[in-house]
């Protein structure tokens, strides 16, 4: 009974260090403490079709791989560094094969002390450079804690400019509830949108690319002291009776898997 009260608590020491994703498109206002690091890789997966080399629709995953380093620059303010490839399964070629779209660098900060306010706030601002676009991104982070369940929205939207010198605007914004029903399990619900605007052109699937597209969907989250995982698998709301067109990016279902362990 001695060991397993003393590895309890060891376990909910080591808790407070890691930085989990309780939902894994939301950010929460939490950082990590200064001079703490920690690594995270997730991927994001949905199915889409497209032609192969015999001129067959066949359907496959369109992924996209990102590894993040996290630091805590205070105990308010953090720094991330990602590094992001993906695949496009709708290459001319009839392959996907994966390739380097670039790098990203952000801050969170938030204003107070978790639970300090009645609804704690913080800012996320991130710089990308990839391989057709640079991007500027903004969040203003939103939470609240009530016991073992916590709200969190995220709003969200970001510039890209483009090197053939097109611009778009994107609006990201999300929101989701979770349960921590045990120690080490989360439980949750999560909501987010994919919207662009600044794109002008007869193309039909450029234009749902584009549009408006909605995902719902439950999400788990598995802690083990500084290791955690995170997984959330969501339906597209929008366009549930049309089929998968050729060239769309966006399947009836994306689940997003992450890791993260502090180092």
């Amino acid at each position: 009974m001695k060991l397993l009260v003393v590895s309890a608590a060891l376990l909910s020491a080591s808790l407070a260090f890691a930085n989990p994703h309780e939902l894994p498109y939301t950010y929460t206002t939490e950082s990590l403490p200064k001079g703490a690091l920690e690594v995270e890789q997730y991927a994001d997966l949905t199915p889409v079709s497209y032609v192969n080399t015999t001129g067959a629709k066949v359907f496959t995953l369109r992924s996209i791989l990102t590894t993040e380093f996290e630091y805590g620059i205070s105990n308010k303010l953090e720094l991330g560094l990602y590094f992001q490839m993906s695949n496009d399964p709708a290459d001319p070629s009839g392959s996907a094969p994966f390739g380097f779209d670039g790098i990203k660098q952000r801050l969170r900060y938030r204003l107070a002390a978790p639970g300090k306010w009645p609804v704690d706030v913080g800012f996320y601002l991130e710089i990308a450079e990839l391989r057709n676009e640079f991007e500027l991104e903004w969040k203003v982070l939103l939470q609240r804690r009530v016991g073992p369940v916590g709200f969190m929205v995220n709003l969200w939207a970001e510039h890209e400019s483009y090197y053939d010198n097109h611009q778009e605007w994107v609006i990201n914004p999300t929101a989701g509830v979770t349960w921590q029903i045990h120690p080490v399990f989360h439980l949750g619900l999560e909501f987010w949108m994919h919207a662009e605007w600044g794109t002008t052109t007869k193309d039909a699937i450029t234009n749902f690319n584009n549009s408006p597209h909605y995902m719902l969907g439950p999400a788990v989250m598995f802690e083990f002291g500084r290791f955690w995982w995170s997984t959330g698998a969501y339906v597209r709301l929008d366009g549930l009776d049309e089929g998968i067109g050729l060239g769309s990016q966006w399947g009836h279902v994306w689940i997003r898997t992450m890791l993260g362990i502090e180092i």
